[in-house]
C-alpha cells in the first residue's frame, strides 16, 4: 500500500462549493451509496507507485460510468501516463515517485482531459462541513478528498480515531493520501482505496481529512443533467471570469 499525496495546495481563485448550493435545493439524503454493490476497483498502480493522486481520479471515473452507462477502467498504462504528465513521476528516476498535489492534478484535468473524460470544474465544500460533504457525494457521484494518514490506521479495518494514540495517532504519521468518496450514512464515509472499499468513522474524517473538491464530470452531467437546486449557469460565469483574477497561494 503506497501513498503519495502531498502537502495541500491553496489558490484563492478556486470555487467554493457553498455558493452554488441554492436555497431551494433540498437536504441530501441520510445515506448515499454509488458503488452499485461492487467490491473491487482495482489498484491503478497504488500498490507499487504513490500515484494515489492519479488512481482516486480513476476511480471517480469508474463511479461516473457505473451510474450513467457502462463501467470504465483505466488501464495500467494510462494511469502511469498520468502519473508522468501530471505528477512528474519519471520511471527511470526512482526518486520522483514521490506522489502529488490534488488542486495540480484537478487543474490540469480541468484545462485538457483525464484519457477523454473531461472535468468542466471543480468547487470544493469545506472539508469540515459534513453537511455540505454528503451534498457533494449526494449530487456528483462522489468527493476527492485528501487526507493526513495517522499510523494507528495502517492495520485498522475501519478507519476511527484512537483514544491517546500518542506519536502514532497524529496526522500525517503516515502520510498523505488521496482517495475518491462515493458512499456515506449518518456515521460513516466509504471510500475507494487500493482497489477496495475502505470506510471511515465520522470521527475519524474530522481529525484527518484536510481537503475536498466536488468533481463535475462532463460524463456525469451529460447522462444526468444539472442537479436542481445547483447553480450551474452561475458556476460557468465565474469559471469564465476566474483567470483574470490574480492567483494568491499558499
Amino acid at each position: 500500500m503506497k501513498l503519495g499525496r502531498k502537502h495541500v495546495k491553496t489558490d484563492s481563485r478556486t470555487l467554493k462549493l457553498g455558493k452554488y448550493l441554492k436555497d431551494g435545493l433540498p437536504a441530501p439524503p441520510h445515506a448515499k451509496d454509488w458503488t452499485n454493490g461492487i467490491e473491487h476497483w482495482g489498484m491503478m498502480l497504488n500498490h507499487i507507485h504513490g500515484d494515489c493522486t492519479i488512481a482516486a481520479a480513476a476511480h471517480a471515473i469508474q463511479i461516473w460510468s457505473i451510474n450513467t452507462k457502462r463501467e470504465i477502467t483505466l488501464a495500467d498504462e494510462r494511469i502511469l501516463h498520468y502519473y508522468e504528465k501530471w505528477d512528474g513521476f519519471d520511471p527511470s528516476n526512482p526518486k520522483t515517485d514521490g506522489g502529488g498535489v490534488e488542486l495540480d492534478v484537478l487543474n490540469n484535468w480541468q484545462k485538457t482531459s483525464f484519457d477523454e473524460h473531461k472535468l468542466i470544474a471543480y468547487a470544493d465544500p469545506v472539508f469540515s462541513n459534513l453537511e455540505e460533504i454528503r451534498q457533494a457525494i449526494h449530487l456528483f457521484g462522489g468527493v476527492y478528498i485528501g487526507l493526513s494518514l495517522p499510523t494507528t490506521a495502517m492495520k485498522q479495518e475501519i478507519w476511527d480515531v484512537v483514544p491517546h494514540g500518542g506519536d502514532d495517532a497524529k496526522p500525517g504519521s503516515w502520510g498523505g493520501h488521496a482517495v475518491f468518496v462515493p458512499k456515506y450514512d449518518a456515521h460513516t464515509f466509504t471510500c475507494i482505496t487500493w482497489g477496495q472499499l475502505k470506510t471511515m468513522t465520522v470521527a475519524f474524517w474530522k481529525e484527518y481529512v484536510d481537503e475536498a473538491h466536488a468533481l463535475l464530470s462532463h460524463d456525469w452531467f451529460k447522462e444526468r443533467g444539472a442537479p436542481s437546486g445547483f447553480g450551474l449557469s452561475e458556476l460557468k460565469a465565474d469559471l469564465d471570469s476566474i483567470h483574470k483574477k490574480p492567483v494568491l497561494k499558499a
